[in-house]
């Protein structure tokens, strides 16, 4: 191969055929894959993507001569602008982590002779085991891939396409959360069992393991200290998670940082949406859905793109609950991300929930244009904020919601709870006062209708303080309850719009903003208030040493209340601001 190559991979193995298509998609036209075998893991990869490819080539130097990068060989000498190392070795000692027979069926690493029309059952989770699943269907084998734990975002690409391939053409059984607990035997045949609800135990001709994999030193391609220092001599990750023992390419970037490393100004192809995967096997998703989700998302309506009121079916049970209460919404973090955020520890946590508590909302008219009967509904409605990631705190749900829209599955808690309810208000002519910020009006919209459903006569206020118009993802109907009923006042009162005056909730209470624009008097003989939002808008006081309260720097709601005889309803004190702690 004369002339210069732009990037010669040393290993035809998933990683580094992922890493040689990417930097092909980016305009690179010398890649050469150097196999030392006599065909690829994956052979049909080549041809599709215009790799060149050496077979029988096993490298024994790395060298530097001018700009340029020497790859030796026991045949021949290749120069390049950069080098990836994706050869990787089998762990010394490794053996399978469950009891096995001693069987000349069970194997490691190995293909069985002959492999067509056998039924194997391959043991792993890492592209190496895809690489294995691969080659047994190639020969005609009849392979179950038994891949718990397998995390799509540690496979190459390429791997993970070549897998959703093999379900797609159903040459593959692929299981994705299952992994076998034992191998036994019988009848001299293996058979394995898995001791879960999800896969019976089965019976096969051969067990092949996928061991664990890692990647190789300098020393192993005789990279030198020049070579190394050049910075365009990359080691690929490992597989089993293993520390590298030299820097390594990112497996699900491979491609990217080498193209953009060894040629600054190459264009490349434009990465995955964001906070998406670069590639994900869609089997796993399904099947941890499947597993996690019992409800479904029926309603998805934005007020704006970071603003929603969705609307949640639950699969079995009753959605029964009292105004007020709050259920858990949960999806998995294997889920897409509407942002760039990534989690610590994604890795450890990605087919696991991410769950939030949420006040349920209430859609205030029905269809007919009466006021709604959520217990009837059989889905409870929810008022949800994207939460932004901060330097401090990467939220995990919002931003996965985001994504959503009806018809996609999600978690629902099974139970629904809470004491901030009407129970207190057993008086029809007293005054109820909601004071809210944001989203807190969610269980605020509940128990108004809930109220005006039951003949409540005495007054009703509800006040919601928000940054713009736009935050207000109930104002029409409330608008519309105003007109229905005398004795209901709704007062948004945005903070950032240029024609009102910036006011707090707590300036309303001061100034007596309810008496002069309601003729709402607050009276603690007969008021109840209401307040769920923004801790600093509440105003908890905490116990001093003394035992005396101390209340927050921040002026909130309860102290301006408390100066006028109001009192906290507390387990152990009935009282008549009720709160709720919504962050």
């Amino acid at each position: 191969m004369a002339g210069t190559q732009d990037l010669i991979v040393i290993g035809g193995n998933a990683g580094g055929l992922s890493a040689a298509v990417v930097a092909r998609q980016s305009g690179l036209e010398r890649v050469t894959v150097l196999e030392r075998g006599a065909s690829l893991a994956l052979p049909g990869v080549a041809g599709e993507h215009g790799l060149e490819v050496a077979y029988g080539e096993t490298v024994t130097s790395v060298d530097v001569d001018g700009d340029d990068l020497v790859v030796t060989t026991r045949r021949q000498t290749y120069r390049s602008r950069g080098v990836l190392v994706a050869l990787r070795t089998s762990v010394e000692g490794w053996v399978p982590s469950i009891p096995t027979p001693d069987s000349d069926r069970i194997h490691v690493d190995a293909i069985p002779e002959p492999a067509n029309d056998v039924d194997v059952l391959v043991v792993g989770h890492t592209d190496h085991a895809v690489e294995l699943t691969v080659r047994l269907a190639d020969l005609g084998a009849g392979v179950v891939l038994a891949a718990g734990g397998m995390n799509p975002r540690r496979l190459s690409p390429v791997g993970a396409q070549l897998l959703n391939d093999l379900e797609r053409e159903r040459r593959a059984t692929l299981l994705y959360a299952s992994s076998p607990q034992q191998i036994g035997e019988i009848d001299a045949f293996p058979m394995a069992y898995f001791n879960d609800r999800r896969t019976p135990d089965l019976q096969f001709d051969h067990v092949v393991f996928s061991s664990g994999r890692r990647a190789v030193t300098p020393d192993h391609v005789g990279a030198t200290a020049a070579a190394l220092a050049t910075g365009r001599v990359w080691f690929l990750g490992t597989d089993d998670e293993t520390p590298p023992v030299a820097p390594s390419a990112p497996g699900a970037s491979i491609g990217r940082e080498l193209v953009t490393a060894v040629f600054p100004d190459a264009v490349l192809p434009a990465p995955a949406p964001s906070g998406r995967a670069r590639h994900e096997v869609s089997g796993v998703t399904e099947e941890l859905r499947g597993e996690h989700y019992n409800a479904t998302i029926t309603y998805f309506e934005p007020t704006h793109s970071d603003l929603w009121v969705l609307r949640v079916r639950p699969d079995h049970g009753s959605v029964s609950h009292l105004p007020g209460q709050y259920a858990s919404l949960g999806l998995g973090y294997w889920e897409e991300r509407v942002d760039d955020a990534i989690e610590a520890n994604i890795d450890e946590r990605w087919d696991k929930l991410v769950r939030r508590s949420y006040s349920i909302s209430h859609r205030i008219f029905d269809e007919h244009s009466y006021l709604a009967d959520s217990a009837g509904a059989g889905e409870l409605e929810f008022y949800i904020v994207l939460v932004p990631p901060t330097p401090d705190n990467i939220p995990g749900l919002t931003p996965r919601l985001a994504l959503k829209k009806p018809g996609d599955r999600i978690y629902l808690g099974p139970k629904v709870v809470g004491r901030y309810t009407l129970a207190p208000v057993t008086n029809p002519a007293d005054t109820v006062l909601f004071l809210s910020t944001g989203t807190g009006e969610a269980p605020h919209n509940a128990m108004v209708t809930e109220l005006l459903r039951k003949g409540h006569h005495g007054p009703i206020v509800s006040a919601v303080s928000v940054r713009q118009w736009a935050d207000l993802g109930y104002l029409d109907q409330h608008r519309q309850l105003e007109q229905r009923y005398a004795n209901y006042h709704y007062h948004p009162q945005p903070t950032r719009e240029p024609d009102v005056a910036k006011r707090y909730l707590q300036d309303l209470i001061r100034d007596d903003v309810f008496g002069t624009e309601y003729g709402v008097v607050l009276d603690p003989e007969h008021t109840h208030v209401f307040l769920c939002g923004n801790p600093s808008m509440i105003g908890l006081p905490e116990a001093g040493d003394d035992g005396e309260r101390v209340f927050p720097e921040t002026v909130g709601v309860v102290e301006l209340l408390t100066e006028r005889g109001f009192t906290l309803d507390q387990r152990m004190q009935r009282g008549n601001i009720h709160y709720e702690e919504y962050w």
